[in-house]
């Protein structure tokens, strides 16, 4: 077979060689020890939280070692395309401060090793798969359906593993130049196929083995590939694994971060490479991103899960910084124990190493998010806050904005509240929440939400706020304020301080604490609420007794 004209013969279009892609995208000047990573999403419309998990630890890597981090978009599949999907990636990411150096970007293609979108690389493809074919390292295969459906029958009545390899290759394998130019004259569709170096029939002892150097898994063994796999399909169209072994190799990848579920087609990239004499990049397998449900652990769904879907964090109004710090407790082992030593660093101060990654299942937990959140939200300063709730509001809560704009002095005092001191109270979780959290600040959305305590009858609720509202006084400091309130559960049966009541209850109707109670629920509508004499201060003396007296009345 004369492997040069039946290259001619398949791809008369290409006049361009391998070597002058090579001169076209050369070794990138970065820093001896730099990485350059990428993330190659399909533009399906839908993002999850595995995009911003792997987008995270590329983002670290890259940049933390002067490196670049690119984005790729791989979308060579036209029946999963969605329009408006690159932006969706591209906002999505940078919400969460994901931002790339070079790529596709909302404003156009930037960066000097693009195209940067696979449907607009094919040319180039092709001539790598021309040069596979020039060198009898690949093969164009015109079985029909029907034949590759009748393969799989007899493959699966012999419980033998489906696919062309082998015997059932031979056929495609073994035509003549003659038989070649006569399918392709007819008109028969055909694909390139790669010419396996794999041996179906070995015995097991004597099956060749492969070994790569996982970042996170350590050294990983397993049999070479012997399928005859696909690289272009009959639309001239390459196959993801074909695809993401030249772009990574031209683009001078250097480490490449996938899900685990990738470690079943290693083999076939690493023959790839081989053939193909491209160096491999440092594959970094990260674990799977699993849920507790009744006990066990299974993957996040996304059916079942609304959180693996990045719009959920935005929806709810989880800040950006409080999903990358929770992000980081899975992603690193030693991380929590940095932050406990390091409580106001900032993250990328954190060294983020392959090493500290988990290589069993990541197991993601909305408490344990929740719980980073308060943490993180209690050190942000309030004038942040208050812009962050603001933007979330705009997006996501139009109608309570004209309770925002314009009143940022009254929120950030409502968003302070008893967040200073060495205790600092930690109430705040994510926008949705807070709004819910302070609404009772806001005329409209104050409800009586939880009733008085049991130790306070209907008519002394009515007497503890009449004698309040008689000997309110705004100008009192928070110590006057609270001996009055201490004066009225006296002078009402009830103990002056909670140990009181304790020892003796049979002395009194409750104490002080369920009269406070009383008076704040009808300032707040709730029984628990930061300090009552704050608010009242943020609320103002009219609106406060206003509360007071609609409820007396």
């Amino acid at each position: 077979m004369d492997h040069n004209k039946l290259a001619e013969l398949l791809f008369p279009q290409i006049d361009k060689t391998p070597e002058e892609y090579e001169a076209l995208f050369p070794a990138r000047n970065v820093p001896e020890d730099a990485m350059v990573t990428r993330l190659g999403p399909s533009p399906t419309g839908f993002i999850h939280l595995g995009n911003l998990y792997g987008a995270f630890v590329d983002e670290r890597l890259a940049h933390q070692s002067g490196g670049i981090f690119y984005l790729r978009i791989e979308d060579t599949d036209d029946k999963r395309y969605v329009e408006g999907a690159v932006e969706t990636i591209i906002t999505a990411l940078d919400f969460f401060g994901i931002r790339f150096d070079e790529g596709a970007l909302l404003d156009g293609e930037k960066g000097s090793y693009g195209p940067y979108f696979q449907s607009k690389r094919g040319e180039i493809y092709q001539c790598f798969a021309k040069e596979l074919v020039k060198k009898g390292l690949a093969y164009p295969c015109f079985l029909t359906e029907e034949e590759l459906a009748d393969i799989r029958q007899a493959q699966e009545a012999a419980k033998e593993t489906t696919g062309i390899y082998g015997k059932y290759a031979e056929k495609s394998r073994s035509l003549s130049m003659e038989e070649i130019e006569k399918n392709i004259k007819a008109g028969k569709p055909y694909v390139i196929r790669l010419k396996s170096s794999g041996n179906h029939h070995v015995p097991a002892e004597e099956m060749r083995y492969i070994k790569v150097e996982d970042a996170v898994r350590g050294t990983l063994s397993m049999p070479e590939n012997d399928q005859d796999i696909i690289i272009l399909k009959a639309t001239g169209i390459p196959t993801y694994h074909f695809a993401h072994v030249i772009d990574d190799h031209l683009m001078r990848t250097t480490h490449v971060v996938r899900g685990e579920e990738w470690l079943m087609s290693l083999p076939i990239h690493v023959e790839l490479f081989e053939k193909l004499g491209f160096d491999m990049p440092i594959y970094c397998h990260t674990a799977q991103l699993l849920k507790l449900e009744d006990g066990n652990k299974r993957k996040l769904s996304k059916r079942k899960d609304p959180e693996l879907s990045l719009d959920y964090y935005r929806q709810e109004g989880y800040h950006p910084q409080a999903v990358k710090e929770y992000l980081l407790t899975i992603l690193n082992s030693n991380f929590e124990e940095w932050r406990i030593a390091n409580p106001d660093a900032s993250i990328d101060e954190f060294t983020f190493t392959t090493e500290k990654m988990s290589s069993g299942g990541a197991l993601f937990d909305l408490n344990k998010l929740n719980d980073v959140s308060k943490d993180v939200l209690v050190k942000i300063p309030a004038a942040e806050l208050c812009e962050f709730l603001i933007g979330w509001a705009k997006e996501f809560k139009p109608e309570i904005m004209p309770l925002m704009e314009g009143h940022e002095e009254y929120i950030e005092k409502i968003l302070d509240l008893g967040r200073s001191g060495n205790k600092p109270r930690k109430d705040l979780i994510y926008a949705k929440q807070i709004f819910e959290f302070i609404s009772y600040f806001f005329d409209d959305h104050f409800v009586i939400e939880d009733t008085i305590p049991e130790n306070v009858t209907d008519e002394d609720a009515v007497e503890i706020l009449k004698r309040y509202l008689d000997s309110y006084d705004h100008s009192d400091d928070q110590s006057q304020w609270f001996d009055k309130i201490r004066a009225i559960a006296e002078e009402l049966g009830y103990a002056a301080k909670p140990k009181d009541f304790k020892k003796n209850p049979d002395q009194y109707k409750g104490h002080v604490g369920h009269v406070s109670t009383a008076i704040r629920i009808a300032i707040m509508g709730r029984s628990q609420s930061p300090d009552v004499w704050e608010i009242q201060q943020i609320l103002g003396e009219e609106r406060t007794k206003e509360r007071i007296r609609t409820l007396i009345s």
